[in-house]
């Protein structure tokens, strides 16, 4: 690669310092919004054909950077500039680090000189973040780039994955520096699970009628995708995932679930592996009534104080997600009379909910019940295919219908639940397809970013970076004209609604505006030739798909098509935050 530095005395400027530490760790593409603040790091960035991203938003650069890393599995890099930025990128930051992503915030800050006693702005930006991430600091001098670009970049990879900020006094990355040597990533630290806790987990789960394995985004970190697989069909345990878990068993309603769809069997299980997984609001926080009050639980996790945070643990094993399912696999192994669970206990706890779900959205009228863009989705959506999800009504009918086949192959505004990210995410996600697909020699992952309309206009103007990146996504949007989540939640509860209504407009012209495909549906006969159009086209697609205003009431009347279990007004909060489902 093409370096700027002087050979004699061997110095570079301190942007190449930075892009040369970087690309050690693989780095291909960034984000950035556009502007002075990172000028000779940018320029870096390009003698090393290092990729820019060029976002509208800051907060939308970081979820590129945050979508980036959740595909690729590696760091995620954005740009910004810490003055107007650094505040603007809160939801990104937020967003990322609740994911567990591994990606570095790089904010471009004004020289020491600019800064006044009395000055109404901080003197440290980064006092903004510092609460949220995992780490942050300012590089003192110039010398030091290099040695904290890679503190930096171990923050934010080892452990618990998580955002890493950065500041960079802006004149840095001008100043001459003493080259920066090629480096070479240690390899990631793996704590082995200790043999005690493995004993007393095979010793449960020897007893266990109905087993289940809960996998969350820790699990899909670890790589533990493989070693999973087999485990879940040695001992044939099912297998429910959420997250960027999901994928790592194929949800085929065999051994592989989602936790939204299959969460209504939870409640049967006797004993719980929980495998990276955060026992969150989403979960039910581990309680009754989404467990057994008397289910065991055993729960693997690389940070040990996440163990036992809500429910009693009564099998703690700290360590690596992988190596921990791969141990306990051998020790089941050895036993001479391995464990035989219940066959097909999730299928029946599902019988009832899938039967319901089975029966709506086949109408051949307008309006298009969000039921059918799901259904013709899955008709034509590869197992290799990325789905982004975003939005709340949609979020939950696409649930019921949406089966991920793939790692990594899925993402959304979980669990900050920041409306309209998954835009900047399902670009993120793209840039990593095209980068593994120039590695691998084959097609890029497709990626599928289903949407409600009111999340669609959050970042809606990222679909410049979009056009400018040269990056095909399939965007589809449940237009029911109106925050259907809200409207809904008025009606079933106090008979009325206000301040929901937006109106089914043409977001599909959004497409058509920067360079790419716009195409509007209103007939469920048209939403599958349309969907097909997307998926053969050479660019961004917007299909605006008009779906049924008031099909959302249904779902906050029925619980069996409820996957998203929440309440939406103080005065219908069920016990501990935790409603039942059916």
């Amino acid at each position: 690669m093409a370096r700027k530095f002087n050979r004699q005395t061997n110095q570079m400027t301190g942007g190449e310092v930075i892009a040369t530490a970087l690309q050690g760790y693989g780095v291909r593409t960034v984000a950035c919004l556009s502007g002075t603040a990172h000028t000779h790091l940018l320029f870096a960035f390009e003698n090393h054909d290092i990729r820019i991203v060029s976002g509208r938003h800051e907060t939308a650069t970081v979820a590129v950077a945050d979508g980036y890393s959740r595909v690729s599995g590696g760091l995620g890099i954005a740009l910004i500039k810490a003055d107007q930025g650094l505040p603007n990128a809160m939801s990104g930051i937020l967003t990322a680090q609740q994911a567990c992503s591994p990606v570095i915030v790089l904010v471009s800050m004004l020289p020491d000189p600019k800064r006044e006693a009395a000055d109404e702005w901080p003197n440290d930006w980064l006092d903004m973040v510092k609460p949220y991430v995992k780490w942050a600091r300012t590089v003192p001098s110039a010398a030091r780039l290099e040695e904290f670009v890679h503190a930096a970049a171990r923050n934010a990879l080892h452990g618990r994955p998580g955002v890493a900020v950065l500041g960079v006094p802006q004149q840095f990355e001008a100043e001459a520096v003493k080259a920066a040597k090629t480096y070479v990533a240690p390899l990631t630290l793996r704590p082995q699970p200790n043999a005690e806790s493995i004993d007393q987990a095979v010793a449960l789960l020897a007893k266990a009628k109905r087993p289940l394995v809960l996998a969350g985004t820790g699990a899909a970190l670890s790589g533990a995708g493989p070693s999973l697989r087999k485990f879940a069909k040695t001992f044939q345990y099912p297998v429910i995932a959420n997250a960027l878990g999901r994928g790592l068993v194929p949800e085929d309603l065999k051994l592989g679930f989602s936790w939204p769809l299959a969460q209504v069997a939870a409640k049967e299980a006797d004993v719980v592996i929980v495998v990276g997984m955060r026992l969150t609001e989403r979960i039910g926080y581990g309680l009754a009534p989404r467990f057994a009050a008397n289910a065991k639980f055993i729960q693997i996790d690389i940070e040990p104080e996440e163990i036992g945070r809500n429910r009693e643990i009564h099998v703690p094993i700290a360590g690596d997600a992988r190596l921990a399912i791969e141990v306990l696999h051998k020790a089941l192994k050895k036993r001479k009379t391995p464990p035989r669970p219940e066959p097909k206990w999730v299928n029946k706890a599902l019988k009832v909910r899938l039967s319901r779900m089975e029966e709506l959205g086949k109408e051949d009228h307008a309006p298009v019940h969000p039921y059918r863009i799901g259904r013709d989705l899955m008709s034509l959506m590869p197992d290799n295919a990325i789905y982004v999800g975003d939005g709340a009504d949609v979020q939950n009918w696409m649930h019921a219908i949406l089966r991920i086949k793939s790692e990594r192959g899925f993402m959304d505004h979980y669990p900050l639940g920041s409306m309209g990210i998954g835009t900047p995410l399902a670009i993120g996600a793209a840039a990593a397809a095209q980068d593994e697909a120039e590695v691998s020699g084959k097609e890029p992952r497709p990626v599928v970013l289903v949407t409600g309309d009111g999340a669609f206009g959050f970042y809606s103007s990222e679909f410049n970076a979009a056009a400018l990146a040269g990056l095909k996504i399939i965007c589809i949007i449940s237009n029911d004209g109106a925050w259907g989540t809200e409207k809904h939640g008025q009606l079933n509860a106090v008979g009325k609604s206000i301040n929901c209504e937006l109106g089914q407009w043409d977001y599909h012209l959004v497409g058509e505006i920067f360079g790419g495909r716009g195409e509007k549906v209103e007939n469920p006969s048209d939403v599958l030739p349309a969907l097909k159009r997307a998926f053969a086209a050479d660019t961004f697609s917007v299909v605006n798909v008009l779906t049924d205003p008031m099909a959302g009431l249904v779902r906050k009347q029925d619980p069996r098509v409820q996957t998203i279990a929440f309440e939406d007004l103080v005065s219908s909060l069920k016990t501990h935050y935790t409603p039942d489902v059916a």
